[in-house]
């Protein structure tokens, strides 16, 4: 296999390639009775939403990082591989739910029809309404009787949280069978590019497949090392799907990862990944929600005589992080300080997920100023960043990044 374009051994080395994706109109197509479902506890105003978008993209660049995105990788992909527009349109509408089956090929006709690959991903990725497909009045019963701005196929609100569909491993990738059905969805738009897109065929090893029937999600993975992985098993990734991804990859003769540890989170919105409890902002510091200790356990995994042994690790998280990262006196720096209320008002803000953009320097909500200001006493540099509309869809900046290269 070539050498891979991916290389992310670490979660602090200088970032230098990111995966982004810019809101766009799915966010508009949010509304009251649709916001559960689609995963929101608040309706973003789109406009502030992309200028905050666009500042991050801007402190990205201004340190040395290049942001690259979704949509736009996706159109290439579609552009220089021709022949995979129906096939990419047939696997959308396959996951997009009984309403796109039902009228699947008005659908189909509809999207063939979009001229520019770039405003077809935009299509897809805003939702289709009934009003598109069918723009004049019908005379069946469903068109009677249902609502004519229904969506026939929902739009997807999530996906400026990149961190999600997939991760970036060493120099390989998982895909991810993702918790809820209407991010499930997302994935497809990683897949194509990392199957298809020149930069990435046949050079990135796969270390989880969508067609797995366990759910993980990328928030929970963390490369604390080359030669160890953290993941999460949460409200949103499986134990089961933690075990496949340990014996994948610590399989592969080409990975550098001899331990992956899994940590168990409480299992509730407010703790949804494992990045949002915990993330590492430099060679010995880590962002943490107090709210974790009660129950958190760590698990080790590691492949000895040809199988994967799983024991669980014994100690405070400071002990089992000294132990496997060859740190002497790990430093736990608390969401909120030493106020429960302050760390649970942060921590519902994203308080603890920051992205470390180079060691001690990361990148966070400015609204978490309690938690920035026990990070800032603690020697880390932080970007700020008006994250107002942003967090409303409750991610921070690590979620809103996917790494593809570090130093």
């Amino acid at each position: 296999m070539p050498e891979s374009p991916i290389h992310v051994t670490s979660e602090i080395a200088p970032l230098k390639k990111v995966l982004l994706q810019r809101p766009g109109k799915e966010l508009e197509h949010l509304s009251p009775n649709t916001m559960d479902e689609l995963l929101f506890d608040d309706i973003p105003y789109l406009f502030r939403a992309r200028e905050e978008h666009d500042e991050f993209a801007r402190l990205l660049r201004e340190n040395g990082a290049e942001p690259v995105y979704l949509d736009e990788l996706t159109s290439e992909t579609l552009n220089v591989v021709p022949d995979l527009k129906e096939r990419f349109i047939d696997t959308f509408l396959n996951q997009a739910g009984v309403s796109a089956q039902y009228y699947r090929d008005a659908l189909t006709d509809y999207l063939k029809g979009v001229p520019e690959t770039i405003a077809l991903v935009h299509k897809m990725m805003a939702g289709i309404s009934f009003r598109e497909v069918f723009p004049g009045s019908g005379s069946s019963l469903s068109d009677l009787t249902g609502s004519k701005v229904r969506f026939l196929t929902p739009p997807m609100p999530n996906l400026y949280f990149t961190r999600d569909p997939f991760a970036s491993i060493g120099s390989g990738v998982s895909l991810h069978r993702m918790r809820t059905e209407t991010r499930c969805r997302e994935t497809i738009f990683s897949e194509l590019i990392f199957k298809y897109h020149p930069s990435f065929r046949d050079k990135v090893p796969f270390y989880y497949q969508t067609g797995n029937c366990f759910s993980l999600e990328g928030g929970d993975i963390l490369n604390l090392s080359a030669k160890v992985l953290a993941v999460g098993v949460s409200a949103r990734t499986q134990a089961e799907a933690v075990e496949i991804l340990a014996e994948n990859v610590l399989a592969d003769e080409r990975s550098e990862i001899e331990t992956v540890l899994a940590f168990t989170i409480p299992q509730t919105r407010a703790c949804m990944h494992l990045d949002t409890v915990f993330t590492q902002v430099d060679h010995a510091k880590f962002t943490v929600h107090p709210g974790i200790f009660p129950g958190l356990r760590v698990f080790s995994l590691k492949r000895k005589g040809g199988a994967v042994v799983t024991r669980e690790e014994e100690g405070p998280l400071e002990d089992v992080l000294s132990r496997y990262l060859d740190i002497e006196k790990p430093e736990l720096i608390y969401c909120g300080g030493n106020s429960p209320i302050a760390a649970a008002r942060e921590q519902w803000n994203d308080g603890s997920n920051t992205l470390c953009i180079a060691p001690g320097t990361v990148i966070v909500y400015d609204r978490n100023y309690e938690t920035n200001r026990v990070l800032q006493d603690s020697g880390i540099r932080t970007l700020l960043l008006n994250g107002s509309e942003l967090s409303r869809g409750r991610g921070g900046p690590r979620c809103m990044s996917m790494p593809l290269v570090r130093e």
